[in-house]
């Protein structure tokens, strides 16, 4: 069950809205189900319907009354609060509704049990699956409501109702989740022709200009670079930077104004305090140049590689910094990648943001090395056969998993269903990724006899999947990419041992297409290039990417999970 709770002016408006048809005539038999006494007059079992609403307003209205001659009446008196049920659930009864609205009034100090000057409530059912509690905010007493956190204290009881009736256990978040577009702003942005709302479309604008900024000043240039966005930006009276504000262009208010939005409002760590705390805890790459400039993307593959064992290592704080490190990772993909996989990838990042986010507060520090890489890679993108962002992703995958995983062991389930949701897209976007490389791999198989002797060398490294990677459609490129090496001057049989002994092949869904692409992170085929990846933490390039415009964000689809 899932409950939505809002405040307003008008008690006659919301009572009005409960017994009427409906913003699309999908009210149909309305009717009291509880009230504060068990004797409040119900219209929809009236003969004067219209009679009996001003009979039930003036009885909910009573004591806001007596408050108001005193001066101590609340401005927006109104409690409004909405109980759904989830679509497999069962019909419940009248009764059953009623004790659920009795429960929830309590929890939330509304009208909590024995309190004779509790506040006056309906709970008034339209239809199957939900009631609507209406309920002024003046006690007996005159005095208001005590409902503090009623929305967190709602929920509680809501999760003892699901249990006790039997009922679908929601999946329930942690607080720290972007706050979802409001009606209004869904059917805004569709009268407009857009799929996606201003705020959302705003969000992904910001965490995109986060991913690629090496500083607070050099994001606030980029989002003033980009098309159609208007910015704004908040100076305390020393001149330092407060904050900022952003809006699209176009997107106005019933005066013509432009739709604000801070960053704290698009999602909790879009703050500008958060972004440059994160800006500012980012190695910036060095000048280097010639033959000594390490690859970005074997730099970053080699950095992002060890997210899982850093999740693995107990330090919360410092796993929570690598989660968001990465989800900057992914949402500068799309900027990088080929037009064919950026839809994946773009689905991927918005699915991936709702897990990079939990209570944990992350220390950012800790991920210095990783958001310097990532950094880095957009000075270079990837190359058109695709093996290196092949590479990339192939890595991404595993930090997925390991990031979903993590989130399952702390029960953050919001979290664990967004890495699921992420890892689909994900996995899409690799697999038209690797296809170009792994089939120019596997057209330069070998001879026979080569061949032969690397068959051998896989029943003595791997003898669990032996065959199971010698009947893999991928062998042949894994049997080049070996042959690749040892010409590169490293030992075959030594190599492949390092390479599944990495992480186990259990839950590859290709083991010699995985181990193609580890074989190619150990051994480059450039052996200086190959020593550059090894001192990933020190190395840094230059990243120039100021006042480059964002691409038009893209809708996110949500759909299942599966395996690498």
């Amino acid at each position: 069950m899932i409950a939505k709770i809002s405040s307003g002016k008008d008690t006659a408006g919301l009572i009005r809205y409960l017994y009427g048809p409906g913003r699309a005539n999908e009210h149909t038999d309305p009717h009291l189900v509880a009230s504060f006494d068990g004797f409040a007059p119900d219209p929809g079992r009236a003969d004067d319907p219209a009679a009996t609403k001003k009979l039930l307003v003036a009885d909910l209205d009573l004591h806001v009354k007596q408050a108001r001659r005193l001066g101590q009446a609340p401005e927006r008196h109104v409690w409004h609060c909405s109980i759904r049920a989830a679509e497999t659930d069962r019909h419940l009864s009248d009764a059953e509704w009623a004790d659920i609205a009795r429960r929830v009034v309590a929890a939330t100090g509304i009208a909590p049990d024995g309190d004779p000057d509790g506040c006056r409530w309906v709970a008034v059912r339209h239809a199957d699956d939900h009631i609507h509690i209406a309920a002024t905010k003046v006690r007996g007493d005159v005095r208001p409501a005590r409902h503090w956190n009623d929305y967190l204290t709602a929920d509680k009881e809501l999760v003892a109702i699901e249990k006790e009736y039997g009922l679908r256990q929601v999946v329930r978040g942690d607080r720290t989740a972007a706050k979802r577009p409001t009606r209004a702003e869904t059917e805004k942005a569709r009268r407009a022709g857009h799929e996606m709302t201003a705020r959302e479309r705003l969000r992904f604008t910001v965490r995109t200009a986060v991913s690629v900024a090496t500083s607070p000043e050099e994001f606030l240039g980029i989002l003033a670079a980009t098309d159609s966005v208007l910015v704004e930006i908040q100076r305390f009276p020393s001149g330092g930077i407060r904050g900022f504000k952003i809006a699209i262009e176009g997107d106005t208010n019933a005066v013509g104004e432009p739709v604000w939005y801070s960053g704290s409002k698009l999602a909790p760590d879009l703050s500008f305090p958060q972004i440059r705390d994160r800006l500012n805890a980012t190695d910036q790459p060095a000048q280097t140049t010639g033959q000594h400039r390490p690859d970005p993307w074997y730099q970053a593959t080699a950095v992002a590689e060890h997210i899982p064992d850093r999740l693995d290592r107990g330090d919360d704080a410092a796993a929570q910094a690598h989660i968001a490190a990465f989800g900057e990772a992914l949402d500068a993909l799309p900027l990088l990648a080929p037009n064919e996989i950026r839809p994946h990838l773009r689905q991927a990042a918005a699915t991936f943001e709702r897990a990079t986010r939990s209570r944990i507060r992350a220390e950012h520090e800790h991920a210095r090395a990783l958001r310097g890489a990532i950094r880095a890679m957009r000075s270079q993108p990837a190359p058109r056969d695709g093996a290196l962002l092949a590479m990339f992703l192939d890595v991404a995958i595993l930090a997925v998993i390991a990031a979903g995983r993590w989130h399952q062991l702390r029960q953050h389930d919001q979290q664990v269903i967004a890495a699921r949701q992420a890892l689909v897209h994900l996995q899409a976007a690799y697999d038209q990724a690797a296809a170009v490389p792994l089939a120019t791999l596997a057209h330069r198989k070998p001879p026979a006899p080569a061949v032969e002797r690397l068959v051998a060398l896989v029943y003595e490294a791997v003898p669990t999947h032996a065959q199971q990677v010698l009947d893999d459609h991928a062998w042949p490129a894994l049997a080049t990419a070996l042959a690749d090496a040892e010409a590169a001057g490293h030992e075959p049989a030594a190599l492949l041992k390092q390479a599944v002994d990495q992480r186990p092949l259990d839950d590859a869904r290709s083991p010699a297409r995985a181990l193609t692409w580890r074989i190619q992170r150990l051994s480059p085929a450039d052996r200086a290039r190959a020593a550059q990846s090894r001192k990933v933490t020190g190395a840094r390039t230059d990243l120039a990417v100021q006042g480059q415009p964002l691409p038009a964000p893209q809708p996110a689809t949500t759909r299942g999970h599966g395996r690498r």
